[in-house]
């Protein structure tokens, strides 16, 4: 057996989504470690494959629900083009998604920077009051700083 075996590793995750208030990563963790408990690992690999974009899709159902359910109509969207509040949300989103891709990039090239990512996570919620938004915002900051650092080094 190897030191850090994945599932030991993934019982580590659980317990730093727990201390890090990320029921996420602590789900995730759990269900991982189940599927490795129950020789269920066969799947991993299509979970690997299209995981992320099934996630990507239910995050994008979930923003869209209040224009189906009507929560938001034309005359709230007009003040977004007309309004600088409104242009700097648009600018706001764009800039969040788009650093976004970056993280999903770099978490696909480098996935152990995930544990790295939550414990900053919680470094950050008990020193600084911070709310976990998720690893992907996370890890397109720290796909910024990479480019900063490389830029400056």
């Amino acid at each position: 057996m190897q030191w850090l075996s994945g599932e030991i590793m993934l019982v580590i995750l659980i317990i730093v989504g727990l201390i890090g208030r990320s029921p996420i990563i602590a789900t995730a963790a759990s269900i991982l470690l189940v599927m490795k408990l129950t020789s269920l690992e066969r799947f991993f690999p299509t979970m690997e494959r299209r995981g992320l974009e099934l996630g990507l899709l239910f995050l994008t159902v979930a923003v869209l629900v209040p224009f189906a359910s009507e929560k938001i109509s034309w005359k709230d969207i007009t003040p977004l083009f007309t309004t600088v509040v409104g242009i700097l949300a648009l600018a706001g989103g764009a800039l969040a998604t788009y650093m976004n891709g970056k993280g999903l990039d770099m978490l696909r090239s480098e996935p152990h920077l995930i544990v790295g990512l939550v414990i900053g996570s919680i470094i950050g919620i008990v020193f600084f009051r911070g709310i976990p938004v998720g690893p992907l915002m996370a890890a397109g900051i720290t796909a910024f700083l990479f480019k900063l650092f490389y830029l400056f080094k």
